[in-house]
Protein backbone atom coordinates (compact mmCIF):
# COMPACT_ATOMS: atom_id res chain seq x y z
CA UNK A 1 0.00 0.00 0.00
CA UNK A 2 1.83 3.06 -1.26
CA UNK A 3 0.93 6.70 -1.82
CA UNK A 4 2.30 7.55 -5.26
CA UNK A 5 1.33 11.19 -5.41
CA UNK A 6 -1.10 13.93 -4.45
CA UNK A 7 -3.51 16.19 -6.29
CA UNK A 8 -4.57 19.43 -4.69
CA UNK A 9 -7.65 20.78 -6.46
CA UNK A 10 -9.27 24.16 -5.94
CA UNK A 11 -12.25 25.65 -7.77
CA UNK A 12 -12.87 29.37 -7.18
CA UNK A 13 -13.64 32.57 -9.01
CA UNK A 14 -9.96 33.51 -8.53
CA UNK A 15 -8.34 30.33 -9.82
CA UNK A 16 -7.19 31.95 -13.05
CA UNK A 17 -5.04 34.33 -11.00
CA UNK A 18 -3.23 31.29 -9.57
CA UNK A 19 -2.90 29.78 -13.05
CA UNK A 20 -1.37 33.02 -14.32
CA UNK A 21 0.94 33.24 -11.29
CA UNK A 22 2.24 29.67 -11.59
CA UNK A 23 2.48 29.67 -15.38
CA UNK A 24 3.63 33.18 -16.22
CA UNK A 25 5.35 34.42 -13.05
CA UNK A 26 6.98 31.20 -11.80
CA UNK A 27 7.39 29.57 -15.22
CA UNK A 28 5.74 26.25 -14.34
CA UNK A 29 4.25 24.62 -17.46
CA UNK A 30 0.46 24.38 -17.55
CA UNK A 31 -0.53 20.92 -18.76
CA UNK A 32 -4.14 21.90 -19.50
CA UNK A 33 -5.37 23.87 -22.45
CA UNK A 34 -8.14 26.32 -21.72
CA UNK A 35 -11.54 26.00 -23.34
CA UNK A 36 -14.40 28.47 -23.11
CA UNK A 37 -16.35 26.30 -20.64
CA UNK A 38 -13.46 24.72 -18.72
CA UNK A 39 -10.82 27.21 -17.67
CA UNK A 40 -7.96 26.28 -15.41
CA UNK A 41 -4.58 24.76 -15.03
CA UNK A 42 -2.86 21.51 -14.14
CA UNK A 43 0.70 21.77 -12.87
CA UNK A 44 2.49 18.43 -12.55
CA UNK A 45 5.60 17.47 -10.60
CA UNK A 46 6.39 13.75 -10.58
CA UNK A 47 3.18 11.94 -9.68
CA UNK A 48 1.67 15.02 -7.99
CA UNK A 49 -0.45 17.83 -9.36
CA UNK A 50 -1.83 21.21 -8.46
CA UNK A 51 -5.14 21.89 -10.21
CA UNK A 52 -6.91 25.24 -10.34
CA UNK A 53 -10.30 25.58 -12.03
CA UNK A 54 -12.61 28.52 -12.52
CA UNK A 55 -15.92 28.21 -10.68
CA UNK A 56 -18.84 27.57 -13.05
CA UNK A 57 -22.34 26.10 -13.09
CA UNK A 58 -20.90 22.61 -13.56
CA UNK A 59 -17.97 23.13 -11.14
CA UNK A 60 -19.03 24.55 -7.75
CA UNK A 61 -16.52 26.28 -5.51
CA UNK A 62 -14.50 23.73 -3.54
CA UNK A 63 -11.10 22.58 -2.33
CA UNK A 64 -10.17 18.88 -2.48
CA UNK A 65 -7.22 16.65 -1.76
CA UNK A 66 -6.76 13.51 -3.85
CA UNK A 67 -4.39 10.72 -2.85
CA UNK A 68 -2.97 8.72 -5.75
CA UNK A 69 -2.22 5.20 -4.48
CA UNK A 70 -1.12 1.90 -5.96
CA UNK A 71 -4.25 0.04 -4.78
CA UNK A 72 -7.37 2.03 -3.83
CA UNK A 73 -9.17 -1.07 -2.51
CA UNK A 74 -6.33 -1.90 -0.14
CA UNK A 75 -6.06 1.71 1.02
CA UNK A 76 -9.84 1.94 1.55
CA UNK A 77 -9.83 -1.32 3.53
CA UNK A 78 -6.99 0.00 5.71
CA UNK A 79 -8.85 3.29 6.37
CA UNK A 80 -12.18 1.55 6.97
CA UNK A 81 -10.58 -0.77 9.56
CA UNK A 82 -9.63 2.40 11.45
CA UNK A 83 -13.21 3.67 11.57
CA UNK A 84 -13.18 5.96 8.52
CA UNK A 85 -16.42 5.97 6.53
CA UNK A 86 -15.77 5.84 2.79
CA UNK A 87 -18.05 5.98 -0.23
CA UNK A 88 -17.22 3.94 -3.30
CA UNK A 89 -15.70 2.61 -5.27
CA UNK A 90 -16.63 4.82 -8.19
CA UNK A 91 -15.04 4.61 -11.62
CA UNK A 92 -14.11 7.70 -13.66
CA UNK A 93 -11.55 8.35 -16.38
CA UNK A 94 -9.83 4.98 -15.88
CA UNK A 95 -9.52 5.39 -12.12
CA UNK A 96 -11.08 3.60 -9.15
CA UNK A 97 -12.05 6.21 -6.54
CA UNK A 98 -13.15 6.17 -2.90
CA UNK A 99 -14.39 9.36 -1.21
CA UNK A 100 -14.35 10.55 2.38
CA UNK A 101 -14.36 13.74 4.40
CA UNK A 102 -11.24 14.72 6.35
CA UNK A 103 -11.61 15.88 9.98
CA UNK A 104 -11.40 19.53 8.89
CA UNK A 105 -14.30 19.02 6.45
CA UNK A 106 -12.16 18.87 3.31
CA UNK A 107 -13.33 16.38 0.69
CA UNK A 108 -10.65 13.76 0.13
CA UNK A 109 -10.57 11.06 -2.52
CA UNK A 110 -8.38 7.98 -2.94
CA UNK A 111 -7.50 7.06 -6.55
CA UNK A 112 -5.77 4.17 -8.28
CA UNK A 113 -5.85 2.82 -11.79
CA UNK A 114 -9.06 0.88 -12.46
CA UNK A 115 -8.54 -2.84 -12.73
Amino acid sequence: MNVLGYRYVTVTEHSMEMVDFLENKLGIPNGREETADNQGGVFTAGDSQLEFWRKSDCMPESVMLQLIVDDADEFAEFASARGIKLDGPMFEQGEKIYALTAPDGMPLTIHSAAD
